[in-house]
């Protein structure tokens, strides 16, 4: 979508004028994974409107591959307006247009299958499950059981106000039970699914998924890794999901695709069950560092794409989560959507800190553009 933010603080009603940017879950992602060195593809549908050219435009300034992109001449682009917030209560407003958009108009008939499978990993979010039934029969295929499918990465992005189904939470737990790779918050497992104890509960709740990481805002993110290793040599499946692109786990489910996999009961009640897991790592815990906030908005997608850029990279997970944080203090200190993240080089000086120097660490505003700030220099 097209975004616009205020050009100063105070109600909607108020703000006299607005400054345009561009936002979306997976668009995201792949934005700072292309600006990160990766090479990625956005798969998606925006009208054939001015709009429109800006997304395109702009998404593929990124480095970003938006060449299936699709141009809906009957549809518009969604767009998007929120206040400034205010940074003690992160109490904002947001008012989407995106009813009727040529992005809620995705389907399987109308999305090239080829071009979203082509890659290592294919990330997908909840909230493109929740625009229409096309675009939830969509995501259910792409997570479907498969010979040899390619790994998917799921951020639940759980947000009530998009689900008109009340069966909404259901949907984001069959689909994330699907999914290799998931990022879910203790606040979104509380508010969909009724979990309250804490990334094990989370993970009791969802044992399929080979990594689950579970965010906890300012505190910190706990990774649980099930991984038995990785892949076999030669096989075709990408590296950093275990020996095979669709884990046992995920294959001994049962159940047809549009449901919810043969469990029963309520999420709460499947959170209380005991089933044997495979031994796996223990869990792995890193806190965030203390980051001066001008706004929240994107800080999940620029964590899930740090996570994910450290382990394409084959880095242990307790980098990949220190990875997710600096490119999340990237997002958290600056005014729209999407932030550079920091170069390489700089976060993998940072995120190879001992504990001690992590856990002082302080990041403000401008501190992705150090590349060669020292620990001093961004500490208080």
């Amino acid at each position: 979508m097209v975004t616009f933010l205020p050009t100063r603080p105070g109600r909607l009603a108020d703000v006299p004028s607005f400054e345009r940017a561009i936002g979306g879950a997976e668009s995201n992602v792949a934005c700072v994974l292309a600006a990160a060195g990766h090479t990625t593809r956005w798969v998606s549908r925006v009208g054939a409107d001015g709009f429109g050219d800006h997304l395109v435009e702009t998404v593929g300034s990124y480095g970003v591959d938006v060449s299936f992109v699709r141009r809906d001449p009957a549809r518009p682009t969604g767009v998007y307006f929120r206040t400034a917030g205010d940074r003690a209560t992160d109490q904002h407003e947001v008012a989407y247009y995106r009813a009727g958009s040529a992005a809620s108009a995705m389907s399987p008939a109308h999305v090239d299958l080829g071009a979203v499978r082509a890659g290592r990993v294919l990330h997908l979010s909840g909230i493109t499950a929740a625009l229409s039934g096309g675009c939830l029969e969509l995501l259910r295929m792409l997570t479907a059981p498969g010979p040899c499918r390619r790994p998917v990465s799921f951020d639940v992005n759980y947000r009530p106000g998009l689900w008109r189904d009340p069966g909404g939470p259901e949907v984001l737990l069959e689909l994330a039970r699907r999914c290799e790779l998931v990022f879910v918050g203790t606040d979104e497992a509380e508010a969909a699914w009724g979990v309250t104890g804490g990334p094990e509960a989370i993970r009791a709740l969802l044992p399929e998924p080979s990594v689950l990481v579970v965010k906890e805002g300012a505190r910190g993110a706990t990774a649980f890794d099930g991984r038995p290793g990785r892949p076999a040599a030669g096989t075709s499946c990408p590296p950093g999901f275990g020996q095979s692109c669709l884990p046992q786990s995920l294959k001994d489910l049962g159940g047809p695709p549009g449901g919810t996999g043969g469990r029963s009961g309520t999420p709460q009640a499947r959170a209380n069950e005991t089933r044997p897991r495979p031994a796996t790592a223990p869990p792995a815990f890193q806190p965030a560092p203390t980051v001066d906030v001008v706004a929240t908005v994107g800080a999940g997608d620029a964590f899930a794409a740090g996570f994910l850029s450290a382990t394409l990279r084959g880095l242990p997970v307790r980098e990949c989560l220190r990875h997710g944080h600096l490119t999340a203090a990237a997002a958290l200190t600056v005014p729209g959507d999407l932030a550079a993240p920091p170069a390489r080089g700089h976060a993998d000086r940072l995120a190879a800190l001992d504990d001690q120097a992590w856990g002082r660490l302080r990041l403000g505003p401008g501190w992705t553009q150090a590349e060669q700030a020292t620990e001093e220099a961004i500490t208080p």
